[in-house]
């Protein structure tokens, strides 16, 4: 894998920004570079080919505050011709209706932007091994949530394993788009 990938996560209680470091570890050496959008604009996710965004779900579907906080800039982003994956944290014992919302919110944002919509999602993970109740993260199918779905409070011994699988797919998926 050659191209650079740039992950920007936001993350209040470090669970986001530990995911983001265990996720750059299954990648080569230097082949991930981390930005916590709190200290960084998004924009700066334009000069990688390879985008990953990882954000969490608040208490009843609400974007975690840094990413609030960037929100309209999502807009502006120019992500054309870029490959892009996500991943998100929630709850889905504590919020089982609102389970990775910001995930899926995040989802349709890029997807509505006139310079985002061009890019090429990749990392769509299945939804099998969860309960919960309902989600904005679906695919139109349900079958597949729009990216990798992490619960470190209710499954934390899952991610791990997780996060190995849904790298090893996102390298699978890499190559095969060359």
């Amino acid at each position: 894998m050659t191209k650079p990938i740039g992950l920007f996560y936001g993350s209040t209680t470090c669970y986001t920004e530990i995911a983001a470091e265990k996720i750059q570890a299954q990648f080569p050496p230097g082949a991930v570079e981390l930005f916590n959008i709190k200290d960084v604009p998004l924009a700066d996710s334009e000069q990688f080919d390879v985008v990953i965004f990882g954000l969490s779900t608040w208490d009843f579907g609400e974007i975690q505050e840094d990413w609030e906080s960037r929100w309209d800039e999502i807009s502006q982003l120019n992500l054309q011709g870029k490959i892009v994956a996500l991943f998100g944290m929630g709850d889905q014992v504590g919020y089982t209706d609102w389970f990775q919302d910001a995930l899926g919110m995040l989802h349709d944002e890029l997807a509505a932007g006139a310079n985002t919509a061009g890019c090429t999602r990749i990392g769509f993970w299945p939804n099998q091994g969860y309960d919960f109740m309902a989600s904005k993260a679906l695919t139109a199918d349900g079958e597949f949530f729009v990216g990798l779905a992490l619960d470190e409070d209710s499954q934390y011994e899952l991610s791990d394993e997780r996060i190995s699988q849904w790298c090893a797919q996102l390298q699978q998926e890499l190559s095969e788009l060359g």
